[in-house]
């Protein structure tokens, strides 16, 4: 044993030595407080017009160094400058950091801060000096803090730099890089220094190419890596985008053995520590205090699978509230919180109806899932904090697959929070090595529908009716739009894209009736210029009734459209016509398909004496549509509007 010690001893010693001495090592790719003049003028950054700051060079590089003879850390240094260009800009002076506190003995701190601000004042370079001091910690919860601080004399054409040192016991979470932020980056570069005997994974998610992936080991001990991308744009939120996370140009790292000793969690093992944990598997077996209760529901048929899943549901909706938490681990016994408190987070509601299935017969399990905010589920790294929500599986005895939510009892029974709705999800067996991956495949889609009775007057005003169907998703949305902002602020927002026109005696139906259609009807009417009649009116009424926008602005897209679920906008337009006028020429009917049957967009009118039937449909069959597929999801929507927007010619006859 003293020949081991004196072993690692040296082992370290002589790790200490290279990271103080390194071999071959490349030139840093920045130096604190040596700024080239040119960035202080406007000329470098004349393509950047859409941009409010510039990162023109952001360095980080990682090591593990021994703080005394029984421990080790994680050393993490960083370099960034920044150019501002537009006051939007001003908040990237401001920075956090954030910190790891919550295991006993393990922290994170920051030293060594230094900061600058540059600036032209009369042909000269000023330099404001960040004082340290000045730099607070801010708890976020038990777990987190916020390191923060702001560089001083920030404006317009500053560039700004920062550098610190982290010093964190958390070895296990070697630092990861993000290449992409939400400016645009000109160089972007990660060193990590690591010895054998700590055996990372290292992940790479990207979009872009990497200028710079190197490995060099110094005599077999000390493998040094780089990383780096070059002219990196930035990373902007789409329409119908998940989270930023999913799509990021990052690297990151996971610990998979540390001298031969395995850590890293295999699926299994996570369903294993699962399936046996406290607040989790435990609560699953204690949960006889809910026989009683399910017994009095309506007794088992072949025929009546579905509305007694309903029923089940029903008793925990009843019962407990949620308290919008999300969480895998329950946030009390389930006992408590179904006889006592009635609330719980989502995990503690959702195990109580896999709990309560599994007492009225049904085969329920629990499945693992990551909502859309949360980010997708990487199947290669198997990781538990890649979950962060649990919802009830059932396997029906026809092979049936049903997933079932119990958060939010204003949702059909089987229709999952749109939250949720990200792909793939963990299976949870009852078992060890029963458990498995399920696609996350709504039973519902997002279904609108719009009936207007129209009619029109010689003078070109138009008054009629409208009656709104909205189903499945569009229903659960509107439901929620309706608990959030009241039933005012939601016939307000009926006419959001016709600010004219007038809105009234709007009657809203089955706004409790979860498993029917939303349905709201309600009088409209636009007033004319002048009451004097026409000659010729245009008019355009399903371009006034329709959605109004394309959500599809940009030109092209690097990240695939996520609606979750399938769409199906259906729009029917009757207009009387004022005696005595006609339409000069019917429209031509037009079909508009995605490839692969991916989608379709159709309308038409027909003519029958002095009445119009307008018909306009969109139909989007994918959850999903690729990057590759934008431009033809682009175009449809446009080609879409185009034609909505079409006037009808109608002329007073002669």
């Amino acid at each position: 044993m003293p020949c081991l010690r004196f072993f690692q001893t040296a082992l370290w010693v002589l790790f200490s030595f290279f990271l103080a001495h390194p071999t071959q090592a490349q030139p840093d790719p920045i130096t604190f407080g040596q700024l080239e003049p040119q960035y202080l003028t406007a000329a470098p950054f004349a393509a950047d017009t859409a941009a409010a700051a510039v990162i023109l060079c952001n360095y980080g590089k990682s090591s593990i160094v021994r703080e005394d003879a029984q421990k080790v850390q994680l050393r993490f240094d960083r370099i960034t400058r920044i150019k501002i260009l537009k006051k939007a800009g001003f908040d990237w002076a401001k920075v956090e950091v954030l910190l790891r506190h919550g295991m006993p003995g393990q922290t994170e701190q920051v030293t060594e801060l230094r900061g600058l601000t540059y600036n032209l004042v009369a042909g000269k370079v000023t330099q404001d000096k960040l004082v340290a001091s000045s730099a607070f910690l801010e708890k976020v919860t038990d777990q987190y803090s916020l390191y923060k601080f702001a560089l001083p004399n920030v404006r317009e054409g500053s560039v700004i730099e920062f550098s610190y040192s982290l010093l964190s016991d958390y070895v296990i979470r070697f630092r990861g890089w993000q290449f992409q932020t939400s400016i645009p980056t000109r160089w972007s570069e990660y060193r990590a220094v690591i010895p054998h005997r700590f055996n990372y994974k290292m992940f790479v998610q990207r979009t872009q190419p990497l200028a710079i992936e190197e490995r060099a080991d110094e005599q077999g001990l000390l493998p040094r890596y780089r990383w780096a991308m070059q002219n990196v744009p930035a990373l902007r939120r789409e329409p119908y985008m998940t989270t930023t996370a999913d799509y990021v140009d990052e690297l990151s790292f996971e610990l998979a053995d540390h001298a031969r000793n395995g850590i890293t969690d295999t699926w299994e093992h996570i369903d294993a520590l699962l399936l046996r944990h406290e607040e989790f598997g435990h609560e699953l077996g204690q949960t006889a205090f809910l026989k009683t209760d399910v017994a009095r529901l309506p007794a088992a048929t072949p025929t009546n699978a579905h509305q007694r899943l309903a029923a089940v549901r029903t008793l925990i909706t009843s019962a407990v509230r949620c308290n919008d938490q999300p969480g895998l681990l329950v946030s009390e016994p389930l006992r408590r919180s179904y006889q006592e408190t009635h609330q719980g987070n989502a995990a503690t509601v959702n195990l109580l109806l896999v709990a309560a299935l599994r007492a009225a017969g049904f085969v329920a399990n629990p499945l693992l899932l990551s909502t859309r905010s949360h980010g997708r589920v990487q199947l290669g790294t198997p990781q538990l904090s890649q979950f962060n929500y649990v919802v009830a599986h059932v396997q029906l005895p026809d092979g049936e697959e049903v997933l079932l939510d119990a958060t939010n009892p204003q949702l059909p029974y089987d229709l999952l929070p749109n939250e949720c709705l990200n792909q793939q999800g963990r299976l949870l067996g009852e078992r060890a090595g029963t458990s498995r991956w399920v696609a996350v495949k709504p039973r519902h889609r997002h279904v609108q529908l719009r009936r207007v009775q129209l009619r029109l007057a010689p003078d070109g005003a138009y008054s009629g009716e409208t009656h709104d169907e909205l189903a499945g998703y569009a229903g659960a949305e509107a439901r929620e739009f309706l608990v959030q902002g009241g039933e005012q602020k939601f016939v307000k927002n009926l006419n959001r894209y016709r600010p004219t026109m007038t809105v009234s005696n709007a009657v809203i139906a089955n706004r409790d009736s979860a498993q029917l259609p939303l349905s709201v009807d309600y009088r409209f009417g636009l007033e004319a210029e002048s009451d004097r009649p026409l000659d010729v009116i245009y008019l355009s009424p399903l371009r006034d009734f329709g959605p109004g926008r394309n959500p599809f602005l940009a030109e092209s897209r690097l990240y695939p459209v996520d609606f979750g679920t399938g769409q199906e906008e259906t729009l029917l337009v009757t207009l009387t016509l004022p005696p005595g006028y006609t339409l000069v020429a019917v429209p031509k009917s037009k079909a508009v398909d995605l490839p692969d049957n991916g989608g379709r967009f159709a309308c038409s009118v027909t003519a029958t004496g002095n009445t119009l039937q307008l018909s306009s449909r969109l139909t989007l069959r994918k959850p999903v549509y690729a990057a590759a597929e934008y431009a033809q999801l682009r175009e449809l929507h446009q080609q879409m509007l185009e034609k909505q927007a079409e006037k009808l010619k109608i002329r007073k006859q002669r």
